[in-house]
């Protein structure tokens, strides 16, 4: 965290997961940045990130992906995959936001 944290980057994640369940994987997992609830979906409308029926059950996920948006609310990088199992290392955003400066 203090290395994206020189870049600039504040880590923001957003879910499906009602509060409670991402409040218990951040704390399971050891995470320290927030994780938005978006139940609904409005947000993952409107990034085009839905995955209809991707999730347990038949449950609409999101879609895996990485933004790295400035201070004038420009996504300045993107990584989107289609499998929930493949996400963007640390590292590879760490590097981008550095390149970004």
């Amino acid at each position: 965290m203090p290395e994206f944290e020189a870049a600039g980057v504040r880590p923001i994640a957003i879910s499906v997961d009602p509060p409670e369940v991402s409040r218990n994987l951040a704390h399971k997992s050891g995470y320290t940045f927030p994780i938005l609830s978006d139940p609904d979906t409005t947000v993952i409308r409107q990034y085009h990130l839905l995955h209809p029926a991707g999730g347990p059950e038949g449950h609409d996920i999101a879609r895996p992906a990485e933004f790295l948006v400035d201070s004038s609310k420009i996504a300045r990088w993107t990584n989107f995959t289609e499998d929930i199992r493949v996400r963007a290392r640390a590292d590879e955003m760490l590097a981008a936001a550095q390149r970004l400066q």
